[in-house]
């Protein structure tokens, strides 16, 4: 998944240079979104390790 937030960045970013604002933002809030379920599921995981241990 962190594969897919790079990509997107990196579309936003060439995006953004070439003048396409619209696909710049669409990029960019699909990385945003990927990155809070990457944050919740790291989350999620600690709570798991440390309920466990």
């Amino acid at each position: 998944m962190i594969k897919w937030i790079v990509i997107l960045l990196i579309i936003a970013a060439a995006a953004s240079l070439l003048g396409m604002p619209a696909l710049a933002g669409a990029a960019a809030t699909g990385a945003r979104i990927l990155i809070g379920i990457v944050l919740i599921i790291f989350l999620l995981v600690m709570l798991g390790v440390f309920a466990v241990a």
